[in-house]
């Protein structure tokens, strides 16, 4: 899920640190990764199952890490992030996320590959209203293949 609220905080940071900015990652929370190949997905099918869940407000909250490998941004609150990774998880079980690597898969933005200690505003407020699929070239970049809207946000 993009989280273009971020950039201007993290844009920076990310391309220093983090190889998959480099490549055209934007920054992000990751719902599911990875995924089908997206020649094999039913677009239709993907749609729908983003399509019963509602847009959200949140807040990146805090600056957290993975061991001393990962240096993060925590979304609050993080029940949308964990619902909809449940959700696509339950519906695409023979693509476990990260592999299968990890029980609870927990909501992140990924700021680098390393622990950093950045001076940041926080908390950065933001909204999601779509899931991104994300697409691999063949030159190792990737892009945007769709957006998938979520229900109109309830004010």
């Amino acid at each position: 899920m993009e989280v273009p609220e971020a950039e201007a905080a993290v844009g920076a940071l990310r391309l220093e640190h983090d190889p998959m900015a480099r490549l055209g990652v934007p920054a992000h929370v990751t719902i599911h990764f990875p995924f089908a190949p997206p020649e094999t997905v039913d677009q239709t099918a993907v749609a729908d199952m983003f399509a019963a869940h509602s847009a959200f407000a949140f807040e990146l909250a805090s600056v957290e890490y993975f061991d001393d490998d990962v240096t993060f941004l925590a979304p609050r609150p993080d029940r949308p992030f964990r619902e909809l990774i449940e959700a696509s998880r339950a519906r695409w079980p023979e693509y476990p996320p990260y592999d299968g690597a990890f029980t609870d898969v927990v909501p992140h933005l990924t700021v680098g590959l390393a622990r950093l200690e950045p001076a940041l505003e926080l908390p950065i407020p933001c909204v999601a209203r779509s899931v991104t699929l994300l697409e691999e070239q063949a030159d190792a970049r990737w892009r945007v293949r769709r957006r998938y809207r979520l229900q109109a946000l309830v004010a």
